[in-house]
């Protein structure tokens, strides 16, 4: 998760991204759209406003089932949440 400096209230905003080492194309593009998915469902209701994330496959993305994956990645967010609102806020 990264802070946009540009503009803190506009969206949450996704990047994805996956390997060579995740697989061939068809493998790496599999972890990617489930990735997508997830986080169409996820971010909406724990990303930050204002933040960009970056969704990084690893090699069991692609075949990990899809509630454990949401729930990983549920997880996730709300821990980034949770630390970013314990950061004090910095004048820019």
């Amino acid at each position: 998760m990264r802070p946009r400096a540009d503009d803190r209230s506009g969206p949450a905003r996704a990047g994805f991204t996956a390997t060579k080492k995740i697989g061939n194309a068809v493998q790496r593009n599999r972890a990617k759209r489930r990735l997508r998915a997830a986080a169409r469902l996820l971010l909406p209701l724990h990303g930050q406003a204002g933040n960009d994330y970056v969704f990084i496959a690893r090699a069991a993305t692609g075949s990990r089932a899809w509630t454990a994956l949401l729930d990983d990645i549920e997880t996730a967010l709300i821990s980034l949440a949770r630390r970013d609102r314990a950061r004090p806020e910095t004048k820019t």
